[in-house]
């Protein structure tokens, strides 16, 4: 079987040049395909991968999804250092060009529009952090010498620890508040997704906040030293800022091209 066009992105057309060591789905040279005053990035990937009840069963394995993922973010990182990429869903194919050509104008009207409102603009992610209590495992005091003298002095212990726990996740909702409706401001947009689960690997324990922020470039030194100002200095509370990324989290209307 002949290849298939994977389809990362549709952006603008731009002077500038992507980066040389740029690498996409199973290691490809991405390319520029300009039509009509758009362009797709697009690379070439095998059929037998990418190609109805194959593409369908490779879905369903986490580890094909792992590394396709990869290559596809590893492109739009890539193209974000040099214009405002508009993502298009994970294994977009086409059979050709042509193909890619009728995606494009298809989807003209979602496709301006949505770069028209996210031009210039880069996504920042937030997200504060509180140690709920939940992960302090009952420990042996004797070791410390801290040991209870009777079980009313070990259910105090445990009392205190939950009552701290309580505490610093009070302080990480009220700094997530304050957080949100400030960088709301700075921002030209502010989207609140749903917590991390921590059930999933790689995943901290007790997010409360996790939120993503639509920032023109220009902006961005200064929405940076915002987050920077407003970290918390104390334990138990923790923020975390990422980006700049393309704007993932805000590209609604080609969602059903």
């Amino acid at each position: 079987m002949t290849d298939l066009c994977y389809v990362y992105a549709v952006t603008l057309p731009f002077g500038t040049a992507l980066p040389q060591d740029a690498r996409g789905v199973g290691g490809a040279r991405p390319r520029l395909l300009i039509h009509d005053g758009l362009t797709a990035v697009v690379s070439a990937v095998p059929a037998e991968d990418f190609h109805g009840e194959a593409l369908r069963t490779h879905l369903e394995d986490l580890d094909w999804l792992t590394a396709t993922a990869r290559g596809h973010e590893a492109v739009i990182g890539a193209l974000a250092q040099v214009t405002t990429p508009l993502p298009l869903r994970l294994a977009t194919v086409c059979h050709d060009d042509d193909g890619v050509r009728r995606l494009l104008d298809s989807g003209r009207e979602q496709f301006v529009r949505s770069l028209d409102r996210l031009d210039g603009r880069v996504e920042w992610g937030v997200k504060v952090y509180a140690d709920d209590g939940a992960a302090e495992a009952p420990r042996d005091d004797r070791a410390s010498g801290d040991a209870p003298a009777n079980g009313r002095d070990y259910l105090r212990q445990r009392l205190r620890r939950r009552e701290a726990g309580q505490s610093r996740w009070s302080e990480a909702v009220t700094l997530s508040h304050t957080l949100h409706a400030k960088l709301t401001r700075l921002a030209e947009a502010g989207l609140v997704h749903h917590p991390q689960d921590a059930r999933l690997p790689g995943v901290p324990r007790g997010n409360v906040l996790n939120a993503a922020y639509l920032v023109p470039r220009e902006r961005s030194e200064a929405f940076v030293a915002e987050v920077g100002r407003l970290a918390p200095a104390g334990r138990g509370v923790r923020l975390e800022l990422t980006g700049p990324w393309a704007p993932y989290s805000f590209v609604r209307e080609v969602d059903e091209v």
